[in-house]
């Protein structure tokens, strides 16, 4: 579903050139769950967010069932990662003025879902996910791992064929954080949805299918 070849990310600071990513290469399948393990600043979110099109590699490919993603326009590209991919970050990204049902039901109504049609889904989906009686609540009504489940919630309202998650247990307690990980797991298996996951957490990695270990900006035991 997704490979990945020879990609390179660059960045230029104070005059200084740093390589993050130096040549990778790796295929991930449709329905996989995978985890991306590393200490910080071995480029594991860069990595994410240029699987998702958040960010452009400065050489290199990453093709979607056949096709580079970054051979096309960035009208198209937001359109994929609208459609196609669903985002879970550390740190929710969740709008505080906003009800956990607006929160979720954002990507649907920019891709142009009747409202109506929209809220209905989203309904489901909070409900899917365990919040079917906080539709209404704003995110600093919530804990943690609530405001976490509305963003898995948001992340999977378009039915994504890929959930990218950057630390999406990072900030919870133990036991919050395996609710979470479970629940992630779960809908990767119903909607048989591939799961990309950068994490530091051992037990999380330990429960996907597989693991890419990334040092010094390149794959070691796949």
């Amino acid at each position: 579903m997704i490979e990945v070849r020879q990609l390179t990310k660059t960045f230029i600071k104070n005059g200084n050139r740093i390589e993050v990513l130096k040549g990778i290469d790796c295929g991930i399948a449709r329905g996989e769950s995978v985890a991306i393990l590393g200490a910080s600043g071995t480029g594991k979110t860069t990595f994410l967010q240029i699987l998702g099109a958040l960010d452009h590699p400065t050489s290199g490919s990453v093709l979607f069932e056949g096709t580079d993603i970054f051979e096309w326009n960035e009208p198209r590209r937001a359109e994929f990662r609208n459609k196609r991919i669903g985002f879970v970050f550390q740190f929710h990204h969740l709008l505080p003025e906003f009800t956990a049902l607006e929160n979720t039901v954002m990507p649907a109504l920019i891709n142009g879902m009747p409202k109506g049609d929209a809220c209905r889904r989203g309904e489901i989906v909070l409900t899917e996910v365990g919040l079917g009686d906080r539709l209404t609540h704003k995110p600093g009504e919530l804990s943690g791992g609530e405001q976490q489940r509305v963003a898995i919630a948001r992340a999977i309202m378009m039915k994504p064929d890929v959930i990218l998650a950057d630390e999406p247990t990072g900030n919870l307690d133990m036991k919050t954080g395996e609710r979470i990980q479970d629940l992630l797991l779960d809908l990767g298996r119903a909607d048989n949805t591939t799961l990309i996951v950068v994490t530091h957490n051992r037990l999380l990695a330990d429960s996907m299918s597989r693991t890419i270990n990334l040092r010094d900006g390149k794959i070691y035991d796949i």
